[in-house]
């Protein structure tokens, strides 16, 4: 059977065309691995999260609250042990751990009571310490990392709360757990039957009360959660699943890869981006052959035929080099977030993803190369004979439309597919398209401005100036004009490597702004030290013992916590019941924490109402109230509405006066709901103080004083949850930063491509400059000149297009103060535009060796 015409046509010109279109090729590649990568290891984390779901969870169901369960739950939990269902009890406190002579820590405690936890194992030095922790009297468990904070061997002694125990074991592994909640300490473990005995839980202690059961047979755990869901919800008691728990933690991290994802598809996209504008100048180098297989008989058909193939091929290879370079990089990735994912992460091979990947990546060649090969069907005959015949004039072509229609279609349908929700899909590919716009409208700005410079420069050179002057300008002047040049590459350029430096300089901007905010202002002292569970009969106490330490006066804030019982007259049950759409059911069954005062913070300003001097007064009985603005949009709730509040079993009737925004960035004590001075004030409560203390060992000798003096407060070292929020961040960033990368290295594939896209023609001009006269090192300059501009326009359009979005991100979407890095992103803008340069210089050392009759010759073959 004879081969097709068009098949052998593909087959030959597609060997002469490899080197010109491969290096396009590895934009494919790049973008592919990026998006092998990111969504094998998401597929990955679900099923380890799935195959570790009840060790995550430490049991098949778990009910939590943060006051002592209830009556009714008590009454359950008795009912279903007494039916042999294996219940364990754990209160999480938070406690300083206190040696003789070592600085206090401090620490999450948790008090056991039963066979906790029932999946997952406690590992200890030594062996067996934890099934014997409630038969030893005064004994506790630490986690190995902790005894070495605190200076501790086994056997040695540690006081938690107002008790002091004997350290059995270190605990060497423990079940899978969220990492960021070791901010506020690490854990350790005591019987539950020693728990009274530190003092540490107190009304108003921040202390979390679970209960977890052992039901393995899925339908019986069904059953059980759903009859008493109800019951659980009326007292407050949250209930999760191991499935349930596993299901909103893998949605958790699903959303990150996605996001990761859509970071990586940007330098597919770019990389189909660079497959056009490579193309394009492959279809005008390819003019005079197709015109003269037209004169021998060929269709149009033929040659777009051998040209599409020529590119799917292209694109079909390099997903190919792209999905298998993915699968390696996907072992890297749980390195990069392992702060993020409490699992270990099993290495698996993912061949959907792969297989899918592959096909995009064609897709994706396919549909941007698409365009510019429909230029083939208006190459005229007489080409062969004419080469200055004019191109067939443009005209309204369906085709044409319909492949412009089909690369839209494309990219948003990849976006959406990586993004998993068609809103955030098609805004991520219309924030892509704006963002290339721009850089393609900077790059024909550069264009039209470089021209009339170039001209400006000729005039300066023809007036005067030194010989040496006379060849510098000549020089920056022939390199300025390269840039709007016939086929000349720098709208690509620009919009490809620009892009990535502005997808990098985002994350920059965002994490600069982010861990500013953490860090301590050294010139205005701010709270670094939190005193909390302060009792009402401590706070002067306290105070005075904390002063002489603090550099700004210690202020001790009431906090008063409580549920929300009704709003105007209506059971807050009945209005969950009834889902209101005016009401988010959040808002309604949290607790929250109150406080009384005469005046507002300086983070917090009325919007509505007035403060209490000028407020109308209220009701006997009622209590005047201010309310966030908000939790008040989501309760549905405004000035005049009246709501009942469960104050430890009692009910207090509130009014509200005024309406204001919190600025929740600024480190204070800050509340959604504020009461009048009084209002309050015979409530059960207890005292918050923020303290700032610069000196490191000034603020060590404070936190074990207070810890000496006052064994149920517990206290924050804000330095230490700092260091791990930063690492926190710094993971997230990393990761996103990692992938941001994958779209610099597809700009600088495109800036690569361009050159030897255009390799024969630049040789060819460095040597008829060399023959016109002009010396190796003008050339030389005139390609520095050339590359520079190309770099820095790329960078300063990526960094100004960074400092906006960023300026976005961290005002509307964290709502914090913004700061704009300017030496780094200058530093950024001056390390690409020379890295653009040189890898331009890199790439153009042959029209700068051959010798001009060579050159020539080379060229014209």
């Amino acid at each position: 059977m004879r081969t097709p015409f068009w098949l052998s046509l593909a087959w030959r010109e597609g060997r002469s065309s490899v080197r010109r279109l491969g290096v396009y090729m590895g934009t494919i590649t790049v973008g592919v691995a990026a998006l092998v990568a990111v969504n094998s290891f998401r597929a990955q984390v679900v099923q380890s999260v799935d195959g570790e779901a009840r060790a995550l969870l430490g049991a098949d169901v778990r009910l939590q609250s943060t006051r002592t369960f209830p009556d009714s739950v008590d009454a359950i939990l008795d009912s279903v042990a007494e039916l042999g269902v294996p219940v364990a009890r754990v209160v999480t406190t938070a406690s300083v751990a206190l040696t003789q002579a070592g600085a206090p820590q401090l620490v999450q405690l948790r008090a056991v009571e039963g066979g906790y936890p029932w999946y997952g194992e406690m590992v200890t030095d030594p062996a067996g310490a934890w099934a014997g922790l409630a038969d030893r009297p005064r004994v506790a468990l630490l986690e190995a990392a902790l005894m070495e904070q605190l200076g501790l061997g086994v056997g040695d002694s540690v006081r938690l709360g107002a008790a002091w125990f004997r350290v059995d074991a270190a605990l060497t592994s423990l079940p899978p757990e969220f990492t960021f909640r070791n901010a506020f300490g690490l854990r350790a473990y005591i019987s539950a039957a020693h728990l009274e005995e530190t003092g540490l839980i107190q009304y108003g202690s921040l202390a979390r009360h679970e209960a977890f059961l052992r039901i393995p047979d899925p339908g019986e755990l069904s059953r059980f959660v759903e009859a008493n869901r109800e019951s659980f919800r009326a007292a407050g008691v949250g209930v999760n699943t191991a499935a349930e728990q596993a299901e909103n933690l893998g949605r958790a991290l699903e959303v990150l890869g996605r996001f990761l994802g859509l970071v990586g598809l940007s330098a597919l996209l770019l990389g189909g981006l660079g497959v056009a504008s490579a193309v394009n100048v492959f279809v005008k180098d390819k003019r005079r052959t197709v015109a003269v297989l037209r004169c021998l008989g060929a269709t149009q058909r033929t040659a777009f035929g051998a040209y599409l193939l020529q590119a799917t091929t292209l694109g079909v290879t390099g997903a190919a080099l792209g999905a298998l370079a993915g699968v390696g990089i996907q072992a890297l990735l749980p390195g990069l977030v392992r702060d993020l994912v409490p699992v270990d992460v099993v290495f698996a091979v993912q061949w959907h993803v792969i297989a899918m990947g592959i096909a995009i990546g064609a897709l994706v060649a396919a549909a941007f190369s698409l365009l510019p090969l429909l230029a083939v069907r208006g190459i005229s005959p007489l080409r062969a004979l004419r080469h200055d015949v004019d191109d067939a004039p443009r005209r309204l072509d369906p085709l044409r439309l319909a492949a412009v229609f089909g690369l839209a279609a494309s990219v948003a349908g990849v976006a959406v597919w990586q993004a998993g929700d068609w809103r955030i899909g098609l805004g991520y590919a219309s924030a892509l398209v704006a963002g290339l716009v721009v850089l393609w409208a900077c790059a024909r700005l550069l264009v039209a401005a470089t021209r009339r410079a170039a001209r400006s420069g000729f005039a300066i050179a023809r007036r005067g100036g030194t010989g040496e002057g006379r060849r510098r300008v000549f020089a920056a002047r022939q390199g300025m004009a390269n840039l709007y040049r016939p086929r000349n590459q720098t709208a690509a350029v620009t919009m490809a490597l620009g892009f990535g430096v502005f997808l990098v300089a985002t994350l920059w901007v965002v994490q600069a702004n982010l861990l500013g905010w953490l860090r301590t202002d050294a010139a205005t002292p701010q709270p670094n030290l939190v005193l909390f569970d302060i009792q009402p009969d401590q706070v002067e106490d306290v105070r005075a013992t904390i002063a002489p330490f603090a550099d700004t006066r210690p202020d001790v804030v009431p906090i008063i916590p409580a549920r929300i019982a009704g709003i105007n007259g209506e059971d807050a049950r009945e209005i969950l019941a009834a889902r209101s759409p005016r009401v988010e059911p959040w808002a309604l069954r949290r607790e929250y924490r109150h406080t009384f005062r005469d005046t507002i913070t300086g983070g917090e300003r009325l919007v509505a109402g007035q403060w209490w001097a000028d407020a109308p007064a209220a009701e006997p009985g009622v209590v005047r109230m201010s309310a966030e603005q908000d939790v008040a949009r989501s309760l549905g709730v405004g000035i005049g509405d009246r709501m009942t509040w469960d104050v430890a079993g009692v009910r207090v009737e509130s009014v509200i006066t005024s309406i204001r925004t919190v600025d929740w960035a600024r480190f204070e004590t800050n509340f959604f709901f504020v009461f009048e001075p009084g209002g309050l004030a015979g409530a059960p409560q207890s005292a918050v103080s923020l303290v700032s203390i610069a000196d490191d060992s000034t603020r060590a000798v404070a936190q074990r004083v207070i810890a000496e003096a006052f064994s149920n407060v517990s206290i924050v070292d804000l330095e230490s949850v700092q260091r791990v929020l930063r690492r926190i961040i710094d993971r997230v960033v990393d990761a996103i930063r990692f992938m941001a990368a994958f779209s610099v290295a597809a700009g600088i594939l495109v800036l690569f491509g361009s050159i030897a896209a255009s390799r024969f023609q630049r040789v060819r001009e460095s040597a008829l400059l060399r023959a016109l006269g002009a010396t190796r090192s003008q050339v030389r300059q005139t390609l520095l000149v050339e590359y520079a501009a190309l770099g820095a326009l790329a960078a300063f359009t990526g960094v100004i297009l960074a400092g906006i979005s960023g300026w976005l991100v961290v005002r509307l979407v964290f709502e914090m103060p913004f700061t704009l890095p300017l030496v780094s992103l200058v530093a950024i803008w001056i390390g690409v535009a020379a890295a653009a340069a040189a890898l331009g210089m890199l790439n153009s050392r042959e029209a700068l060796r051959s010798t001009p009759l060579a050159a020539l010759r080379e060229a014209e073959n």
